[in-house]
C-alpha cells in the first residue's frame, strides 16, 4: 500500500457472498500503485510523503522519505525527477513539482536539525562497502539501520563520490551534501578515506567482514584519438570538474571547446564560463534530439551563453584553433562524415566522452563476470562470488545519483536477507493507477509553482546555486496538488453519493467499507471516486 493508512478489507454481513440477483457487480476498495512511485529509481513512497507534506507535517514527510533515501536535500537538487514525467496530473495541467517539495523537506531538515536514530538490535555481522558515492552511502545507511556493523572504505579524501567531485557547486552546494553525509556518520557508520582497496578477499578477511558491497564510481574518462600539435591543450572533463572545485581557472585560455553531448559536457561548459572563458562551445557529432544530456541541462547551458555545434566532430587540434568536420545523419540516424571542414578558434579542448569504472578490483575473482564494462549481478545484486554484491556505476543501468541510491538500497535489503540465511522478496506491486481511472472533475486547475532562479549575471560569473527552493507557502501548495492516484484519502465522496447508504465510515485513517446488504451495484461510487480507489468486480452468487 502506497499511503500510510491501515488496510481495510471489504467486510460485509453474513450475506456478503450471497447477495440477491439485483446486483451484477460489486464495488470494492483497492490500493493502486501511483505512477510517480512506480517511476522512482530510488524506490521512494512519493505519494506517502506528499500526503504528510500537504497536511503541513513536514517532519513526518521527511522521516517517511528518509526510510528509502538518505539524501532528500541533495536529490531535490540533482535528481532528474523522472517521477514527474509519469505524474497523472501532467495530463490535467502540470505535473506535481515532486522534486521541489523533496528539496523543501530536505532543507527543512537541515535548518531544523532533524536527525535519524538507529534503534535496531546489533546483528553481530560486519559489512564492507567499497566506495563512498551515492550508491555506497545509500547501502551503508540502510545496512546500519538494519543493525549491521558497516565500514565504508573510500579511495578519495572525503565522502560523496561524483556528488562531490563531479557535480558543480552551482547545482549542489557542498554544505548541503556535507550535512546529509554527516547523518550517516552520526548513526555509527565507520569511514576510512585515502585507502584504495586492491584485494577484496584479503580486505574482507583482515576486517572480519561477512559480506561486501562494491560501489566504485565511473571516474575514468574515456579517451579519443585526436591529432594535435605539441602546444595543444587537451584535458578530460572529470579532471577538469574535480580540479575546478576550488573555483580557480585552469590555464585553458579564453575560448574553450567541450567535445561531447552528455550531462558532464554541459557541466564542463557551464563551469568554463564561470571560470572566465569568454566562449564555451559544445561540439557534438549528433543532433540536439540525440544528445544524452537531459533537456534541463541543455536549456540552462544555452541560457548562460554556452554555444552548441551539433553534427560536428573534432579532426585536428592546434594551439589556438581546431579543425571541425561537418556530419550528416544517414537513413538509420547514425552520423556520417561529409568531407566538409571548417576552422574554429579555440585555446583548449575538454573531452567529455563518457566515463568508465576501474574494474581491476574484480579481475580474476572466481565467479565474477564482466560484460561491456560492467559487472554482472543477479536480481539480488550479488555477483557470482558468494557474499560479494555490486551496484551503482559498476552495474548496468543509468548512471545517475538517483539510480545509485536505489541500487544501494536494494543491495542492502538483499545483503541483510543473505546474512540472515534467507532471500529478500520485494513487496507485491499493486496495479498501476492510470489517468483513465481518475475522476479529475474534482481537481481544479492549479498550475505548478515555478522555482526561482539566480539572476543571469551571477549565473555566468559565480558558483552560487542557480535553481532556488520554494518557500513554505509554495511548497505546501505544490504538495496539495497531488491527486492521491489510486489510494483513498477519505474525501467522503463515496459516502456522500451512495443512494443506498451502503458506505460505512470506519473512522479517521481507517477509510470505509461497503455494506453489501444495501448496495445495489449502481457504480456511482466507482465513477465518482476522484483517485480511482474503488474497483467494480463481477458479483458471485
Amino acid at each position: 500500500m502506497e499511503k500510510p493508512f491501515a488496510i481495510t478489507l471489504e467486510v460485509g454481513s453474513s450475506r456478503a457472498n450471497k447477495t440477491g440477483s439485483w446486483r451484477l457487480n460489486r464495488p470494492v476498495y483497492v490500493d493502486r500503485l501511483p505512477p510517480c512511485n512506480d517511476a522512482c529509481p530510488a524506490g521512494e513512497n512519493i505519494q506517502g510523503w506528499l500526503y504528510h507534506a500537504e497536511g503541513g507535517d513536514y517532519e513526518a514527510a521527511w522521516r517517511l522519505l528518509m526510510q528509502e533515501n538518505p539524501f532528500p536535500a541533495v536529490m531535490g537538487r540533482v535528481c532528474y525527477h523522472t517521477c514527474e514525467s509519469y505524474c497523472n496530473r501532467g495530463q490535467l495541467d502540470h505535473a506535481v513539482g515532486i522534486n521541489a517539495v523533496e528539496r523543501f523537506l530536505g532543507d527543512q531538515a537541515i535548518a531544523r536539525g532533524w536527525g535519524v536514530t538507529c534503534d535496531a538490535e546489533p546483528s553481530g555481522k560486519r559489512v564492507l562497502v567499497v566506495g563512498a558515492g551515492p550508491s555506497g552511502l545509500s547501502a551503508a545507511y540502510q545496512l546500519k539501520l538494519a543493525g549491521h556493523d558497516v565500514k565504508v572504505i573510500e579511495a578519495g579524501p572525503t565522502a560523496g563520490g561524483m556528488m562531490n567531485f563531479g557535480i558543480p557547486s552551482y547545482r549542489l552546494p557542498r554544505a548541503v551534501l556535507s550535512k546529509e553525509v554527516q547523518r550517516i556518520v552520526d548513526i555509527g557508520v565507520d569511514f576510512e578515506f585515502n585507502h584504495r582497496v586492491e584485494d577484496i578477499p584479503l580486505e574482507m578477511t583482515r576486517g572480519s567482514f561477512d559480506a561486501a558491497f562494491l560501489a566504485i564510481g565511473a571516474e575514468l574518462a574515456r579517451k579519443a584519438y585526436i591529432p594535435a600539435g605539441d602546444s595543444a591543450k587537451i584535458l578530460d572533463a572529470v579532471s577538469f570538474l574535480s580540479g575546478s572545485r576550488d573555483e580557480k581557472m585552469p590555464m585553458l585560455g579564453r575560448k574553450v571547446v567541450v567535445y561531447g553531448g552528455g550531462n558532464t559536457a554541459m557541466d564542463a561548459a557551464r563551469t568554463a564560463k564561470r571560470l572566465g572563458a569568454s566562449d564555451a562551445i559544445v561540439v557534438y557529432r549528433r543532433t540536439r534530439n540525440q544528445m544524452p544530456a537531459h533537456d534541463i541541462e541543455v536549456e540552462e547551458a544555452l541560457e548562460e551563453g554556452v554555444l552548441m555545434r551539433w553534427l560536428s566532430t573534432v579532426k585536428h587540434l592546434d594551439e589556438h584553433s581546431m579543425l571541425l568536420e561537418k556530419m550528416e545523419l544517414d537513413e538509420t540516424g547514425f552520423p556520417q562524415p561529409t568531407g566538409e571542414f571548417e576552422k574554429l578558434e579555440s585555446d583548449s579542448l575538454i573531452l567529455a566522452l563518457g566515463e568508465e569504472v576501474d574494474l581491476s578490483l574484480v579481475e580474476g575473482l572466481p565467479g565474477v563476470s564482466v560484460h561491456d564494462g560492467v559487472v554482472e549481478v543477479g536480481p539480488d545484486m550479488m555477483t557470482g562470488y558468494p557474499g560479494l554484491f555490486a551496484g551503482g556505476d559498476m552495474v548496468a543501468g543509468e548512471r545517475t545519483v538517483t539510480m545509485g541510491i536505489g541500487h544501494g538500497k536494494l543491495a542492502a535489503r538483499n545483503i541483510d536477507s543473505w546474512l540472515k540465511g534467507s532471500s529478500y522478496r520485494h513487496p507485491e506491486r499493486h496495479e498501476l493507477a492510470s489517468f483513465d481511472r481518475l475522476n479529475t472533475w474534482y481537481y481544479s486547475d492549479a498550475p505548478h509553482a515555478v522555482r526561482p532562479k539566480l539572476d543571469m549575471i551571477r549565473r555566468q560569473s559565480t558558483f552560487d546555486e542557480v535553481v532556488l527552493g520554494l518557500d513554505e507557502d509554495n511548497a505546501l501548495f505544490e504538495a496539495r496538488r497531488c491527486m492521491s492516484c489510486g489510494n483513498c484519502f477519505e474525501c467522503d465522496n463515496c459516502y456522500g453519493v451512495c443512494p443506498d447508504n451502503a458506505v460505512v465510515k470506519l473512522g479517521a485513517g481507517l477509510r470505509y467499507r461497503f455494506d453489501y446488504d444495501y448496495c445495489k451495484g449502481c457504480g456511482i461510487c466507482v465513477s465518482e471516486c476522484p483517485c480511482g480507489a474503488i474497483a467494480f468486480v463481477p458479483e458471485t452468487i
